[in-house]
């Protein structure tokens, strides 16, 4: 998942729009772009939506529910459930339990409509609450729908207070940035993909080009977009160079032609097995993103 644009359920124009736009997710919102009053008809047109386009191949389909503590998680489940979407994204997750919750609730509605066990996968946005973000390390083992880990920072600079989440050069204040660290780490940790959150300023593509290197530089594989423009600059970035792929495959191709040792040496350089894994996490990143066949 390099990609992944947010759409509002409750606009068909905007859903068509989305679905063109080259994500590797779009994100069905059931969540804060839709009013109180457009939850029902929102959801009524989110599973139509699904349903028509379920049989393509990408991109794939997840839907933003309303969080667990609102009521309204479960008439969610119920109208998009049988609609079968690839994921379910869960915000304002308190912690791993939470995950488990919502996959239990997903494992009876799947029963119910003779889905397959495990089909829809669950992607926590883990720091729109102080609880939440520190029970970051409770989302290892949790289930086997976990997808990735996401964080946001909106909510969180509601619940607590703070006026803004970055400072007069365009930079995340401390607590933004350390939730952005515990989302790697919880991620990394639960070996699952760590997904950078939104950037809000969709017309200011440098600085969001800027905002993606460093996510890619630190270990985020992918990032969520708000608008169909920032979809081309967030798959670029988070797709791997001709470079990097060419370097990788060769320090994988040289342990395997000494049989595996764990020590490597490649035109005078020396590549451990930590270099190993890396070479071989940013091939599979490539894979899913076409650019390695």
């Amino acid at each position: 998942m390099r990609s992944l644009l947010f759409i509002p359920g409750d606009s068909e124009r905007k859903l068509e729009k989305g679905f063109a736009a080259g994500a590797d997710v779009v994100i069905v919102d059931l969540e804060d772009s839709v009013a109180p009053a457009n939850k029902a008809l929102a959801r009524q047109i989110a599973a139509r939506f699904i349903v028509e386009r379920r049989s393509q191949a990408r991109p794939a389909i997840y839907v933003r529910v309303n969080d667990l503590a609102t009521g309204l998680t479960d008439d969610d489940l119920a109208a998009l459930v049988p609609a079968k979407p690839d994921g379910i994204m869960l915000p304002k997750s308190n912690s791993g339990q939470d995950v488990q919750h919502l996959a239990a609730k997903l494992r009876v509605g799947e029963a119910e409509n003779g889905l397959t066990d495990g089909a829809i996968r669950i992607l926590p946005i883990i720091s729109e609450t102080p609880a939440g973000l520190l029970a970051a390390a409770t989302y290892g083992a949790t289930s086997k729908r976990l997808a990735g880990i996401t964080w946001g920072a909106e909510d969180l600079s509601a619940a607590i207070g703070a006026r803004t989440a970055r400072d007069e050069h365009g930079r995340y204040t401390d607590v933004f940035r350390l939730a952005r660290t515990m989302t790697i780490l919880a991620a990394g940790a639960a070996e699952v993909a760590a997904i950078d959150t939104i950037f809000p300023d969709f017309r200011d593509m440098t600085a969001l080009a800027a905002e993606c290197a460093e996510a890619e530089r630190d270990g985020f594989t992918g990032k969520m977009a708000i608008h169909p423009d920032q979809v081309p600059v967030i798959n670029a970035a988070f797709t791997p160079s001709v470079e990097a792929v060419n370097q990788s495959a060769a320090i994988v191709a040289a342990f395997e032609a000494a049989g595996n040792p764990g020590v490597v040496g490649i035109g005078g350089r020396m590549f451990d097995r930590p270099h190993l894994r890396l070479a071989e996490r940013l091939l599979a990143r490539a894979r899913a993103a076409g650019s390695l066949d």
